[in-house]
């Protein structure tokens, strides 16, 4: 991702703020999220935990209520 960011800086000339185009920040976020998913089971793969179906890890969830 190439982003054409632009950088506001401080008294110092320090980048204190990044200011990006709406559709590079929503792009980004996106990707931090597909991130977050494959951390998340790569994760859950080392856990060594056997794997329960989603609709009875969700009737758990419910139950803990």
């Amino acid at each position: 991702m190439a982003a054409k960011e632009q950088y506001i800086r401080d008294r110092e000339g320090k980048p204190a703020f990044v200011v990006l185009d709406a559709e590079e920040y929503e792009k980004m976020l996106e990707e931090l999220e597909e991130l977050a998913d494959i951390r998340a089971y790569d994760a859950a793969k080392e856990s060594g935990e056997t794997p329960i179906p989603f609709e009875q890890a969700i009737a758990e969830i419910e139950q803990k209520k």
